[in-house]
């Protein structure tokens, strides 16, 4: 089995609208929830009720997602 490789961390860019770090944070950690969602066996968005969500978010160690996150990681499922 291949093990993929480190990649740095790049810093993020400078000079940006405060919404687009905003966006960027929320899409990380709705992606970060998905993966973890995907894992426990939750496949489809309705399987994915803010309850759900949220509990998963506190078993990785992710602060609570608003209603916005939520959605966003209901969106990234099929």
């Amino acid at each position: 089995m291949s093990t993929l490789p480190v990649l740095p961390k790049k810093p993020l860019p400078a000079g940006l609208p405060r919404e687009w770090y905003e966006t960027h944070n929320r899409r990380l950690k709705a992606m970060r929830i998905a993966i973890a969602l995907l894992d426990t066996g939750v496949y489809t968005a309705a399987q994915a009720r803010n309850r759900t969500i949220r509990t998963t978010a506190q078993r990785i160690g992710v602060h609570p997602p608003s209603l916005t996150t939520c959605r966003l990681v209901r969106s990234l499922l099929p």
